[in-house]
């Protein structure tokens, strides 16, 4: 999995958060929720513009970026 093609940066778009391509839905946010105690399937349902590989990148992007 290439995760710079799912997460994106720009300007325009939820003042420059990174964000899943495609949709307005910041990384921050994902991360929110599966912190919560949300399962893959329960992010999925609600958010069904995701997939199993946002989620991954997501979860990448952290890791990758994080303190």
């Amino acid at each position: 999995m290439n995760q710079p093609d799912r997460i994106v940066v720009e300007p325009g778009i939820l003042d420059g958060k990174p964000i899943v391509r495609g949709t307005r839905l910041s990384v921050e946010f994902v991360l929110g929720l599966l912190a919560q105690g949300w399962s893959e399937t329960d992010v999925l349902r609600n958010y069904p513009s995701l997939t199993h590989e946002d989620l991954a990148a997501c979860l990448q992007y952290a890791a990758e970026t994080g303190p």
